[in-house]
């Protein structure tokens, strides 16, 4: 099931400016006294830009879909599950996310009855998300415009994209996210 895209404007089509700003916030640290910062300054700002301008790109492209990014990981993870079905401490647990974003998230996708809520019959106290149908057919329109419109539109090549996978990957280790 593939949906056509709706035109999204990319970054490179916004106004943009002359020059690359952490580039230059990196020149303004080094200048002041703090050499030693400044590399690990200009990472950790782009990272947090390129957050930003991904998790934009990603809400465009799902927006005529009526989903977030964060109900849109809620259907993958459902649906890369061997039942379809997780408890909700494990999808909190598996997105990093607190257990609030997580019952807000489901909240809504039941609204829509994408997901149905059901006892955990491993856990009386514990509560199941099972996607439905519906919900699945949806999380696979879902990536086809995510596929389509933000994943293959990174402009770079998959090469430098799987080298730059691990270092990011160290950096994430490293801040305590896994490991």
């Amino acid at each position: 099931m593939t949906r056509q895209l709706t035109s999204v404007p990319r970054v490179s089509e916004r106004r943009q400016l002359p020059f690359d700003p952490i580039a230059e916030a990196m020149r303004q640290w080094e200048s002041h006294g703090w050499a030693e910062s400044a590399s690990a300054m200009a990472i950790v700002t782009s990272v947090m830009r390129l957050q930003q301008v991904f998790l934009s790109q990603a809400d465009r492209v799902l927006r005529p879909l009526g989903l977030t990014f964060a109900r849109y990981e809620v259907l993958m993870l459902l649906s890369f599950s061997q039942r379809g079905s997780l408890p909700l401490g494990k999808i909190s647990e598996r997105l990093q996310v607190n257990a609030a974003s997580v019952t807000n998230a489901v909240d809504r996708l039941e609204g829509r009855g994408l997901v149905i809520r059901q006892a955990n019959p491993d856990d009386g106290r514990g509560t199941l998300a099972v996607l439905s149908e519906s919900g699945r057919a949806l999380a696979l329109a879902a990536t086809d415009v995510m596929n389509a419109g933000v994943f293959s539109e990174l402009g770079v090549d998959d090469d430098l994209l799987r080298s730059l996978f691990g270092p990011l990957s160290q950096l994430r280790a490293a801040a305590g996210d896994y490991g």
